[in-house]
């Protein structure tokens, strides 16, 4: 058996494979709005300039120093050592049903998160709608703005406060499901938003579903790509659905 074979054999042995609609379809039912496959350098070596509509949370969260690189057709982040954040790499658009794509490549320990994001909205910390988070372990997709980072549950949880009763309304606003995938390793990270459900894929393969009211927010004028630790993407496709 080959080594992509064992990969995807693995990949199925951990997640609940249903008869979903096809990836391609999905896509095509939409409009491609925003693609770029990174193929680009900076014009001066050693200083963030990611192009193409990107911007980073660097400036305030570093303190200006570089974490997103260009290199060799692939965007690379690094959270810096100074850093008090990690690192929040950003790209306005406009929609609320969407199909995002990328191909990401994760080392242990690292983890990738794909926020939707409306900041007008101000009942919620940073204007977080919903989002999905991929580690070689595990995929998360969760509703932030009905969850921890509704204004008024992250406040309680600031406070300190561990009641069962806010751990179970934020535990309801998620959903775990375990991955076993490989470090160093490239796979196309397919998430699809769709009124109040969001999918997501992983080399074709639905690996995770959820359903909360507060993905279905009309307005989704940001996406932002969240790395923790350090992470790797290239080849970045956003479908308008709606």
């Amino acid at each position: 058996m080959s080594r992509s074979m064992l990969a995807v054999v693995a990949l199925l042995s951990v997640v609940s494979v249903t008869n979903a609609e096809d990836p391609a379809e999905i896509k095509a039912r939409g409009t491609l709005i925003f693609e770029d496959d990174f193929e680009r350098d900076e014009s001066t070596p050693g200083k963030e300039e990611i192009g193409n509509g990107w911007t980073s949370n660097s400036p305030w969260r570093a303190k200006g120093n570089q974490q997103v690189d260009l290199v060799d057709g692939v965007m690379t982040a690094e959270r810096h050592k100074v850093a008090d954040h990690g690192v929040a790499i950003f790209q306005k658009l406009d929609f609320q049903d969407a199909a995002v794509e990328m191909k990401v490549k994760l080392g242990k320990g690292d983890n990738l998160g794909l926020d939707f994001v409306d900041r007008e909205v101000k009942t919620i910390h940073a204007g977080h709608l919903c989002m999905a988070r991929v580690a070689l372990n595990q995929m998360t997709l969760m509703d932030s703005k009905t969850g921890h980072m509704d204004n008024e549950i992250r406040e309680r949880r600031l406070a300190g406060e561990k009641s069962p009763e806010l751990n179970k309304l934020i535990n309801s606003k998620r959903k775990n499901v375990k991955l076993d995938l490989k470090p160093d390793t490239w796979y196309t990270w397919l998430v699809v938003v769709e009124g109040d459900s969001m999918k997501t894929y992983l080399d074709g393969h639905l690996v995770g579903e959820f359903s909360s009211e507060g993905i279905a927010h009309p307005t989704k004028r940001m996406i932002t790509l969240a790395v923790a630790k350090k992470a790797a993407v290239d080849d970045v496709k956003v479908w308008r659905l709606k």
